[in-house]
């Protein structure tokens, strides 16, 4: 444990995850209690939602406010007839406005040099890592460039410093210390049971081919109920617990009483005493899961009342109409005319920056047009010299029939 010892010499990413960034928030809330493992980093880096979560322990957001609002937004797209494919599910105009009612004034001077964002230029693809930002507002857009997944958040990507950018996570998923790219397993991260895994290196991260992990990959871009969602905040705050555990960074072995079981005792030369990056590893830790804590708010009073509270829903009379049956038919009734109100919306909001980006599109389809060009013309002019130099080669004699050549005196 000594490498956690030393303040600042060390880094912490966090990768993109979409709405299953609530397992993240409950890794951070169990990490904040070996106080060290949050304020000792040097730095923090993320991509996509791992970048939300990144800069909310450099700004100090409460875990409440973090459920509350990522669980917002799952409320929100079950509220909606079509889920993500309404009209009104806007989610980077959502990421937008939460952070500027969320962060503090002065997040610039706490992010810089401490907060690292992954951003992928669109649309050469090329990752770019901003570490220092000279305003407020510089912060918010490079995490709204790095939220925004192509075609799921709209079609124009947005600015940071004049410059397109789009979800940092397709280029480099997990982002670490000052290298462009960083390849191998995460610490922590959902476990699978499946027997069959095969591994995918991609993003600068390794993934592990499940069926669960497909359902989580799914998950992710089309979240299920709040209560399913809450789960996996919980099921992160015990993955981190068991990476605490196996490092011996707790005082008690919490998660073998979760399990009705006594720890081994700890022998030498066994596989549980084995070293990795100087860490003493005890490989026997149990992985616990959700379903395996009946009672969860002993485990983390906190981390539960936030999630309960996130989880509710709206007690009025209109509500409850409208998760009626009348009330849905209702909706659907209704959708054409809130695809006209909703699109209309977007065409008024999007109207100032219209001029900026409609040139942005010109640029770019001549660019395209012009990579066309050129490689049409390469590719004549090789057929054409083709053609020019097979002309010019001079044509070899037909081989003489043996047969017609007349014999010769002695074969006679």
């Amino acid at each position: 444990t000594s490498c956690f010892e030393k303040e600042g010499s060390w880094s912490r990413p966090f990768g993109g995850a979409a709405f299953l960034g609530l397992y993240h928030v409950g890794v951070i809330h169990r990490l904040r209690q070996p106080a060290r493992l949050l304020r000792g980093p040097s730095r923090f880096y993320g991509s996509s939602s791992g970048a939300l979560i990144a800069v909310s322990i450099v700004s100090g957001l409460s875990v409440d406010l973090c459920c509350s609002l990522i669980l917002a937004m799952v409320k929100r797209v079950e509220q909606l007839s079509l889920g993500i494919f309404h009209p009104a599910f806007m989610p980077i105009e959502t990421i937008r406005q939460d952070l500027q009612d969320s962060l503090p004034t002065d997040i610039h001077i706490l992010a810089s040099q401490r907060l690292g964002i992954s951003l992928t230029h669109w649309p050469e693809g090329k990752n770019f890592i901003v570490t220092d930002f000279a305003t407020r507002d510089e912060v918010i857009e490079a995490l709204v460039c790095t939220a925004y997944f192509p075609f799921y958040c709209g079609t124009i990507p947005p600015t940071f410093r004049g410059k397109r950018y789009i979800d940092g996570a397709l280029s480099n998923n997990m982002p670490f210390a000052d290298s462009p790219s960083t390849n191998g397993t995460v610490d922590i991260c959902p476990q699978s049971s499946s027997a069959s895994i095969h591994e995918m290196n991609a993003f600068s991260a390794n993934f592990q081919i499940s069926t669960k992990n497909l359902f989580r990959g799914i998950t992710c871009l089309i979240p299920s109920s709040p209560e399913v969602m809450a789960d996996s905040c919980r099921q992160g705050y015990l993955d981190a617990l068991r990476f605490l555990e196996r490092r011996g960074l707790t005082k008690e072995p919490v998660l073998w009483s979760l399990v009705s079981k006594e720890p081994p005792a700890p022998a030498d030369g066994t596989p549980d005493a084995a070293h990795d990056r100087g860490l003493s590893l005890n490989w026997a830790v149990p992985n616990v899961l959700v379903k395996d804590v009946p009672d969860f708010e002993q485990l983390s009073p906190e981390l539960e009342a936030a999630l309960k509270k996130a989880c509710m829903r709206d007690p009025s009379a209109w509500a409850s109409f409208c998760h009626s049956g009348p009330g849905w038919a209702l909706t659907y009734l209704l959708l054409p005319f809130e695809y006209v109100y909703f699109r209309s919306r977007r065409l008024v909001e999007w109207l100032p920056d219209m001029p900026a980006d409609l040139w942005w599109m010109q640029g770019l389809l001549r660019s395209l047009a012009l990579e066309v060009c050129s490689r049409t013309k390469d590719q004549l002019l090789r057929l054409v010299g083709l053609l020019v130099t097979s002309s010019l080669q001079p044509k070899t004699a037909p081989p003489k029939d043996l047969a017609k050549e007349p014999r010769s005196a002695h074969q006679a």
